[in-house]
């Protein structure tokens, strides 16, 4: 399957006000999660044996995360029109004790796979895009550190490239700190079964918790438990294993969130295929905004039906964001067509992300004329009406795919880059075009 690709921008069609009143439900699809398809690939590789997975997303983030495990030596079959992988795993042992690995810009495989190598015996060369070399890895290189294994950097401590010389488990008990990436946790507690004692990990930190949950929730999928002597502590106990198995990925939640902040934006009903409420993605806590915005949320079997607002209009909110802060350009990207002010908090780590998201929503913002209040972890924005405005999206795909939804409702909003989505949702213009379609009928 080809990528999509698109022009070097793209000017979103303003489509409010609607030329009617949409009684209808648009029907949205999306493809399967990036969060669970990573996480799927690694556990895998872990399992003894060939697991099917079903429903997997491919973008640049998991096929850069499929390369790799190829790379390394697991066998894989791959088919992309069926949007199926199998791969048959080795028990947690790696097939080629000497690699290269180049995750491109994906946090979960730079993450995961660093972790996994580092526990592992061998020697791998690690390497990533210019945007996540400027990414933080210190905190979980550190932990690895502690474990025995041997970090050669090339260039600047703590970040890509670097060399890893592992030699298994040299400790039963470590501290990862948490405060810039969630991920760090997630790829210490997968591989923490290669351990041949209990595994004790200590958390320093508290964000993204809802992602430590996806984590915990797939590995007892794939036969692994984990246990929580107290609320920072995790302790995964030894002889546990993986098990191959048949598993459908669900569809991406963070993707889905787009179109359902069209319901208080245009108000429109939407309802995403095959997401529910009882979903392992934390971003399912977004619906619970739009709740406070006035909307009307049924789980169907079909999927989640979102209704909009009585009476048109919908309120600013303040949230914390701290377990669910990938949608936190969402809420900015409309909070300036609400009737007050909307803060989110908790969201002071998102500055290291794929780009500095807190700065690159106030500058893009501000240069459409919306005013901003920014603290350390919080942002206000407050009502008013967008100015014409190139959007700079600072290679962020999240940037691309949240600002596209104030060009809906505000002319003159243009995307730079909008191939940028290619990381994580390949084909997102075209599916955001399939809703302005069915909103523009007369």
């Amino acid at each position: 399957m080809s990528l999509v690709k698109y022009a070097s921008e793209y000017a979103v069609p303003c489509v409010y006000p609607l030329p009617r009143p949409l009684r209808e439900p648009i029907s949205i699809t999306v493809p399967g999660s990036k969060s669970i398809t990573n996480r799927a690939l690694l556990l895998s590789t872990l399992a003894e044996g060939t697991s099917v997975l079903e429903g997997v997303l491919f973008s640049d983030d998991s096929r850069h995360f499929l390369k790799c495990i190829q790379d390394l030596g697991f066998e894989t079959r791959v088919e992309e029109e069926a949007a199926r992988i199998t791969v048959t795993g080795c028990g947690g042992r790696v097939p080629r004790a000497e690699a290269s690995q180049y995750v491109g810009s994906a946090g979960t495989a730079a993450r995961f796979l660093t972790a996994y190598l580092g526990v592992t015996e061998g020697v791998y060369h690690m390497d990533a895009s210019p945007q996540m070399r400027k990414r933080p890895m210190a905190p979980l290189l550190k932990s690895l550190g502690e474990l025995g294994c041997e970090i050669l950097f090339e260039e600047k401590e703590g970040y890509f490239p670097f060399t890893l010389k592992g030699h298994g488990f040299g400790s039963s008990e470590i501290t990862v700190d948490i405060g810039h990436s969630s991920q760090f946790l997630s790829a210490l507690l997968i591989c923490a079964c290669l351990c041949r004692e209990d595994c004790t990990i200590h958390v320093e930190g508290t964000h993204g918790m809802s992602y430590i949950h996806m984590t915990e929730a797939m590995m007892g999928q794939f036969g692994v438990e984990v246990e929580h002597p107290d609320p920072v502590t995790f302790r995964i106990r030894a002889g546990q294993a993986y098990r191959p198995r048949a598993y459908r990925v669900e569809p991406d939640v963070s993707a889905a969130c787009y179109f359902y902040a069209c319901t208080p934006l245009l108000g429109i009903p939407v309802q995403v295929e095959g997401v529910h409420f009882d979903s392992l993605q934390g971003d399912v806590a977004f619906l619970e905004i739009l709740k406070k915005m006035g909307c009307a949320l049924t789980d169907t079997p079909a999927g989640i039906l979102a209704e909009p607002p009585a009476g048109g209009g919908f309120p600013g909110v303040d949230v914390n964001m701290s377990a669910f802060s990938d949608q936190a350009i969402t809420l900015a990207a409309i909070a300036p067509f609400a009737t007050t002010p909307t803060t989110i908090r908790g969201i002071g780590h998102i500055r290291y992300q794929e780009s500095d998201r807190m700065a690159a929503m106030v500058n893009e913002l501000g240069k459409m004329g919306i005013l901003c209040r920014e603290t350390e972890q919080n942002l206000t924005i407050y009502p008013g009406k967008p100015s014409p405005c190139l959007v700079e999206t600072y290679e962020d795909h999240r940037m691309a795919m949240g600002f596209a939804l104030t060009g809906l409702r505000a002319p003159g909003i243009v995307i730079r880059d909008p191939d940028c989505c290619r990381k994580t949702f390949e084909n997102y213009f075209s599916v955001l075009e399939k809703l302005i379609h069915a909103v523009q009928r007369p």
